[in-house]
């Protein structure tokens, strides 16, 4: 008689749930897990001593308010029955068939680490850089912080207009006295305030109603102290019937809301002769970057909107203009890293995915999540993580009955696993004790916080 094998069940003990990823996403399904019915523990993965993605290393520094959500993740931090494990690369340091020898279910929220490539030629001439290399290296981020940009060109070229476009081509465009105050990274200060960048171009393949950035990061544009904010085409805002269907579409307040601050900033008047200007460009493309042993000049070509109202595309019209462009930052999104063991989208940059429940050929994998950027792609904003990663908490507590049952269900094996290994895990606590040092740092030079730039001075305190 054959004999069947049946999975054995979790009895008598928490649901245990690793959690691979400590930004928003990763906190928000933290938060749904233990708050449920249901007796689960989280232990909270970072391949970073410190937590909290890119609210730390991510958010422009000089964007304080945003940073306060981080109150909220300390407190979900407080729950004992969550554990962090800072310094752990999952995937390197742990495989991932060994997590699920500790874990019954694995929830990855690590979002999207890394750039979609521009495929222009010149692209990887010198001067050209990813917007992920500037922010990280402004905000402290271990990866970058070797990372050096060549402040004595007077021309900048930011490619995109998102958010994180708006915040590049802000910080180039800024004082040192208006940073000084914030938690900036010494080091970037004090490149900054040498900067000989005196323009700052800001360009979108496509018109004012479909910008990505929000209302409030473009309004700031027109206060800053000492650039003027100026558009390249006044022409661009007269707008195409489909575009102007998309304006009039009353479900489309973003929109509405960057239009009624670009009609202000529109209207504001003659520029007021500052040191520095930022000019913004719509329905423009870069096709290449010239230049020698370095980036001298770009290409542009110019667009026209095509498509139906809500789904317009940018198409080459063949016309094309040269301008001077010694720097050069693209802000054309950003895509998720494959981890062994885990099915990767490679088109998409996203784990394949039903609801959260991470996909292999179309079939659920039993005891595999995701949630944030690397479940959707990266869109959105902080929020905008909360219902997605409240999503993938329940789909994991809804299968927690048929959850196949860890072998070794105990943190303390995980530990001593990774100290055999020679890798020092960063408890909540000691992440504490690093977050304490940085505020003590920062009070020294009046600012809020002076980050640790390194992962080896972080370890070096503990």
């Amino acid at each position: 008689m054959n004999s069947i094998n049946v999975m054995p069940a979790i009895s008598n003990r928490p649901v245990r749930v690793a959690i691979v990823g400590s930004g928003p996403s990763g906190f928000y399904a933290a938060d749904t897990l233990l708050k449920s019915d249901q007796d689960v523990v989280v232990d909270m993965y970072d391949r970073l001593p410190t937590p909290f993605g890119l609210v730390r290393g991510g958010v422009a520094p000089d964007h304080p308010k945003i940073k306060n959500v981080i109150k909220v993740y300390e407190g979900i931090a407080k729950n004992e029955a969550f554990g962090f494990f800072g310094n752990v690369n999952v995937g390197d340091d742990l495989s991932v068939e060994e997590l699920r020898r500790f874990y019954d279910a694995v929830l990855f929220s690590c979002g999207a680490e890394t750039d979609r490539r521009l495929e222009i030629p010149g692209v990887d001439l010198a001067g050209s850089h990813t917007a992920t290399e500037f922010v990280g290296w402004y905000n402290g981020h271990p990866d970058y912080r070797q990372r050096s940009f060549d402040l004595t060109q007077e021309v900048a070229v930011v490619i995109g207009q998102g958010n994180v476009a708006v915040d590049v081509t802000r910080i180039l465009a800024k004082t040192v006295d208006e940073l000084k105050d914030t938690d900036v990274a010494q080091h970037s200060l004090d490149a900054l305030a040498e900067s000989k960048v005196k323009e700052v171009h800001m360009i979108g393949r496509r018109g004012p109603v479909q910008a990505a950035f929000t209302s409030k990061e473009i309004r700031e544009m027109g206060e800053l102290v000492d650039a003027d904010l100026v558009f390249n085409n006044l022409a661009d805002f007269d707008l195409n019937p489909a575009s102007q269907a998309e304006l009039d579409d009353a479900g489309n307040t973003d929109a509405q809301r960057n239009w009624k601050v670009l009609e202000e900033l529109r209207a504001a008047g003659e520029p007021a002769g500052k040191s520095r200007r930022v000019v913004v460009h719509f329905f423009a493309s870069p096709k290449e970057l010239q230049g020698t042993s370095r980036i001298e000049s770009l290409v542009l070509e110019k667009n026209q909107l095509a498509g139906d109202p809500g789904n317009q595309w940018a198409e080459g019209t063949g016309q094309t203009s040269e301008m001077d462009c010694g720097l050069f930052f693209r802000s054309v999104g950003y895509r998720g890293v494959a981890i062994p063991g885990v099915p990767f989208d490679e088109k998409r940059g996203v784990f394949p995915n039903e609801r959260g429940r991470i996909t292999d050929g179309g079939s659920v994998m039993a005891g595999m999540y995701a949630a944030g950027w690397i479940k959707r792609g990266p869109s959105g904003v902080i929020g905008t993580n909360k219902p997605d990663s409240v999503e993938s908490a329940q789909m994991l507590l809804e299968d927690a009955p048929s959850l196949e049952a860890c072998a070794e269900p105990d943190s303390a094996a995980v530990t001593d696993l990774l100290k055999s290994r020679d890798v020092r895990v960063v408890s909540y606590a000691d992440w504490q004790r690093i977050d304490a040092a940085e505020v003590e740092r920062g009070a020294a030079v009046g600012k809020p916080r002076e980050k640790f730039t390194t992962v080896e001075e972080m370890l070096a305190l503990l």
